[in-house]
């Protein structure tokens, strides 16, 4: 396992956009990504804006294989800026769809309820590329996560 840099953002939105676009039921990323022709691109550019707030307020980690992938946020360390508003306007424009950017808000605002409000480590998206599913290299992955963590006194 290694920690991301930011050379490894190509490297992350591919496995990512590998493990979650064959799945076409309904799923988070699938509600969050507009359902068009577009649907490679749009889940390209929301991988790309997770590793993006991820590299900024979190940790990233890559398998040794470099086939798999843990994207991690400190909720305490969030901040807006410049940049995370630019982030979030290309995600609405070409991820969500601008008709659909209150439906996705009013789900996030529900969903970060059930978060704890103490400090806490947040696992945003855990990705495998899908020809290496089932073969360990993601449950290693969370083995090392796991064990890089766990002298760290945070809840995840």
């Amino acid at each position: 396992m290694r920690k991301a840099i930011r050379e490894d953002k190509q490297l992350v939105i591919d496995i990512l956009v590998s493990a979650f676009l064959p799945l076409e039921g309904e799923n988070s990323i699938n509600f969050v990504v507009k359902q068009d022709h577009h649907r490679k691109k749009r889940t390209a550019v929301l991988m790309g804006y997770l590793f993006e707030r991820a590299f900024m307020f979190g940790e990233i980690f890559i398998s040794s294989n470099n086939k798999a992938c843990i994207l991690f946020n400190y909720p305490n360390q969030i901040q807006s800026n410049f940049k995370t508003i630019l982030l979030d306007v290309k995600l609405a424009t070409q991820c969500i769809g601008l008709s659909r950017v209150f439906k996705i808000l009013k789900r996030e605002r529900l969903t970060n309820k059930h978060y704890p409000k103490e400090n806490h480590l947040r696992p945003i998206i855990f990705g495998v590329i899908e020809a290496y599913k089932g073969t360990g290299t993601g449950g290693r992955l969370l083995l090392e996560v796991k064990r890089h963590f766990e002298n760290l006194k945070l809840p995840v």
